[in-house]
């Protein structure tokens, strides 16, 4: 069985960007920078067979390259800190043109609105009064825009020092 999904990797630049954040929250477990990247649609587990029908299918996915901004930070709840992305149509088509290609192959719908965002730590008991100087202190935080040039499937690995990334295959877009 491979733990899958789709995701837009990040320059290493904005990797190391986004690292210079990742301090000031006891209880925050930071993901390693190589990790960071932006996810279209998480799979689950299935077996090699669906993942090979997966794969098909998203060689079939037409869309144009297009640019991408980090900006904002914020959490979910008391598990995640994440910094956000600036509202971009084209994204927005790249992931609709992934979750129909998934669900025609017999997947469940994605049934979570989708929020882009590049997770940077996950939360555990992290005191609110740390959580909201983070929150404050990087509220305008901004990179440049990067352009989109592909997207991956990706496999996941869970180990105890946290998940291990393995791209499976790339998808040049337009």
């Amino acid at each position: 069985m491979l733990r899958l999904f789709v995701g837009i990797a990040l320059p290493p630049e904005l990797k190391l960007r986004l690292s210079l954040l990742c301090s000031g929250v006891p209880g925050a477990r930071w993901v390693d920078p190589g990790n960071y990247h932006l996810t279209l649609r998480f799979i689950g587990e299935v077996d090699e067979g669906l993942a090979g029908d997966i794969d098909q299918a998203l060689v079939k996915i037409r869309a144009p390259r297009f640019q991408v901004t980090l900006a904002g930070v914020g959490r979910f709840s008391d598990r995640m800190l994440w910094v956000g992305v600036d509202k971009s149509p084209p994204l927005a088509h790249l992931r609709d043109k992934v979750e129909s290609a998934l669900v025609r192959l017999g997947l469940e719908p994605e049934t979570r609105r989708y929020a882009p965002h590049v997770t940077l730590a996950r939360l555990r008991n992290a005191g609110e009064a740390k959580l909201q100087s983070f929150l404050a202190e990087h509220a305008l935080f901004r990179a440049d825009s990067f352009e989109v040039a592909q997207f991956s499937l990706v496999a996941s690995y869970l180990t105890k020092g946290g998940a291990i990334y393995e791209d499976q295959a790339d998808y040049p877009l337009g």
